[in-house]
């Protein structure tokens, strides 16, 4: 074969090779633009439309997400509309009769997305009028939980042109929208005028606020819209990083769009007694649905509770343990007693209601006793094989079993590490019937020298099994804490075994140090230092100043409540007392504290807008994840 023709077979192999092989097929570009809509019936914006059934239409195929959630419908409507989608088009159903002379407006939010790729129709909003014109103002805001600052989601914002306090407990909303996850709401298609505006999570669906256990929110100024011409920067990005153009758009700002309302629940219960679990002979619990003002009454029905037991209550009253000190008692298999105590009557009012209890225990007082027997039969045995073992051991004459006391299981926080700020605590699985002092030896330790000092031992006001252990620590010195067996006897004849702790104090260059000038809070701000979402340290402001001393290294938040009537804690606010809620700001970033640093920040500002303050990483509602495609295009190449 010649040259010429082996090169021609090669070209023939070559070709035929790039004939078979088989590339990437390319589907095109990227579907990146959202629905159009073309047109309705009603026409948008109609006028003097009597037919409550809308028909919009679309570019292409289209779907409702989550329509239930985000579309709005204003005025609102009592009877539950019908809401379709099929192919390019949406169907809506209005079955409440159709108010003359109102503008109506459908607030589709980003609910309407195409149906292959998703890409949302953001604030697509339908509005036609059963009157001669169509009201175009609007006014806009956040809600935010009054006590954290947190956006509220999914809850309804309404209005009503109405100025009388009544209206909002008397009469439904005559506009309404609903927040998205940013708590932002915009309510649409208002006439010119005045109006009061509230936030409602409406339990029962009546538009007006009949129920306590329902969030609200309420402004106390009156609310005027108003329209003005303004300019904005839109930008068009050439790829997914890279800016194309920024241009300058006119369009119709609707004001006031910078609304704040804070929403909460009013202090409201029903109360009643839930549950009086006996777990134990030794005692029974009490658990209420809310604070009890006073200490119930208890009066025993089928045994003398004179004297009979030991009350271990906490702050709010509400959970209630009864430790017996009478055997008698103690062993009873069924307590009867009549509990009395205050609820509210339809009125508010509170009035005396009076409980008859049957409170059994999970073992009868047989299968106590008999428990109690093995175990000592048990441990009889356990005794007299190991005596049978001793040299001197009488088989005629065995020694008697004497059982050990029994011990008094006693815990402390008490460790080779202590935290400046901190006293020691002893707590003890049942009430104490007495305790000896002098039993407990703190000594400071220098070179391997004891030196005794004095302390203060109590019993916390907190918790009557709780003790605490104070003395004038110092930052980076040693302390031996001994307490001799038998110094804590229990209210079951229990006693404690000895105890020995070596506990050393950090030093102070283990710590952190803030200090805080917060203009606006004078002497009423109580400032709390977050960690996580717990409370690691809180102080007062005194003329616009407060410090935190031995903070441990860490990322913290700064939240601070307007203390007005001094009680040290937030307080809710109340509709029929026109009371809000106390103010709570938050330090707009996180703060990273290192060991052996002092911090001084005097750029708080808690007059900034409420719902720029709270720092993201702190903020639990997070904002929906943002569906739209960024210009996938942008990264690929076609042919």
């Amino acid at each position: 074969m010649s040259l010429k023709e082996i090169l021609l077979s090669l070209l023939v192999v070559v070709m035929l090779a790039a004939c078979a092989s088989i590339g990437t097929p390319d589907g095109g570009p990227f579907d990146e633009d959202p629905p159009v809509f073309v047109g309705g019936i009603p026409a948008p914006n109609a006028t003097g439309v009597t037919d409550g059934k809308v028909v919009l239409e679309f570019d292409e195929n289209i779907k409702l997400e989550n329509a239930f959630e985000k579309v709005v419908i204003s005025p609102p409507q009592f009877e539950q509309p019908q809401i379709k989608y099929s192919g390019k088009r949406i169907t809506v159903q209005l079955y409440d009769s159709l108010i003359p002379n109102t503008t109506y407006s459908i607030d589709f939010n980003d609910a309407v997305v195409d149906n292959n790729e998703g890409n949302p129709l953001e604030n697509f909003a339908y509005v036609f009028s059963t009157g001669a014109s169509v009201d175009t103002l609007a006014v806009s805001g956040t809600v935010l939980n009054a006590e954290d600052l947190e956006p509220v989601k999914g809850i309804m914002v309404g209005l009503h042109s109405s100025m009388s306090d009544t209206a909002f407990t008397k009469l439904p909303f005559e506009r309404v929208a609903r927040t998205d996850s940013r708590g932002r709401f915009s309510i649409k298609g208002l006439a010119p005028g005045k109006y009061r505006l509230y936030a409602l999570a409406d339990a029962n669906g009546n538009y007006l606020y009949d129920q306590k256990s329902e969030t609200l929110a309420f402004l106390e100024t009156v609310v005027s819209p108003s329209a003005i011409r303004a300019m904005r920067n839109d930008t068009i990005w050439r790829d997914s990083i890279t800016v194309d153009t920024v241009r300058a758009v006119e369009y119709t700002r609707n004001l006031p769009d910078d609304i704040v309302l804070r929403a909460f629940k009013e202090p409201f219960y029903t109360q009643y007694l839930m549950k009086y679990p006996r777990d134990e002979h030794s005692n029974f619990t009490m658990f209420f649905a809310a604070p009890n003002s006073e200490l119930p009454k208890v009066k025993g029905l089928n045994f003398d509770d004179t004297d009979a037991y030991v009350l271990e209550a906490n702050a709010t009253m509400d959970t209630l343990r009864y430790w017996f000190k009478d055997t008698t008692v103690y062993y009873k298999d069924t307590l009867e007693l009549a509990v009395t105590y205050n609820v509210l009557d339809s009125l508010e009012q509170p009035v005396s209601r009076t409980d008859t209890l049957y409170i059994s225990s999970k073992r009868s007082r047989e299968a106590v006793i008999k428990a109690e027997a093995e175990k000592f039969a048990k441990e009889e045995k356990r005794f007299l094989k190991m005596v049978s073992k001793l040299p001197d051991y009488d088989e005629n004459n065995p020694p008697a079993y004497v059982p050990p006391t029994k011990e008094l299981i006693v815990l402390s926080n008490a460790k080779s590490q202590m935290d400046f700020n901190r006293e020691v605590e002893f707590s003890f699985i049942e009430p104490l019937a007495s305790y000896d002092a002098s039993m407990i030896h703190l000594s400071s330790v220098v070179d391997s020298t004891l030196t005794p000092i004095p302390f203060v031992f109590e019993q916390s006001d907190k918790n009557i099994r709780t003790y605490n252990l104070y003395a004038e620590w110092r930052p980076g010195k040693t302390y031996m804490l001994t307490i001799d067996s038998a110094a804590f006897k229990g209210l079951y004849g229990g006693v404690s075994k000895m105890f020995e702790q070596k506990m050393t104090y950090r030093t102070l260059d283990d710590y952190a140090v803030l200090y805080l000038t917060i203009p606006h809070t004078g002497n009423d701000a109580v400032v709390e230092l977050v960690s996580g979402e717990k409370v690691a340290s809180r102080a007062r402001t005194e003329n616009n100043k407060c410090a935190f001393y031995f903070i441990n290294p860490g990322k913290y938040s700064l939240r601070l409540f307007m203390d007005k009537n001094g009680n040290n804690k937030w307080d809710t606010g109340s509709y029929e007392d026109n009371l809000q809620p106390e103010e709570v700001y938050y330090y707009p970033r996180m703060l990273d504290l290192r060991a052996l640093f002092e911090y001084e920040q005097d750029d708080w500002d808690i007059k900034a807008p409420l719902n720029t303050q709270k720092p993201l990483e702190v903020t639990k509602q997070k904002p929906d994840k943002e569906k739209k495609k960024m210009n996938r295009n942008a990264t690929r190449k076609f042919k």
